[in-house]
């Protein structure tokens, strides 16, 4: 039975130090100070509902105010996503 043929596999090289510091993924400098925005804005919609016994931020809302400040801790928690 012949044997078969051996193949080398090509020696790894890193990409030189210069074309590596070029790369860039993108300036991802607006993601914290809106995720912690949105948090802030959830928990204090929150709070002042439930300080004022329910005659603020939205009087007509109701309990949905909570269902509100809700939203944006979960709107921040999405944005938090983009965080690199």
């Amino acid at each position: 039975m012949p044997k078969s043929r051996i193949r080398k596999k090509a020696d790894f090289t890193p990409p030189p130090a210069k074309q590596a510091a070029t790369i860039k993924l993108g300036n991802r400098g607006w993601v914290a100070p809106v995720m912690l925005a949105m948090f802030l804005i959830g928990l204090a919609w929150i709070v002042v509902f439930y300080v004022t016994d329910g005659s603020l931020p939205i009087d007509s809302l109701d309990n949905w105010n909570i269902v509100v400040g809700f939203g944006f801790i979960a709107a921040g928690f999405g944005v938090s996503t983009q965080w690199k």
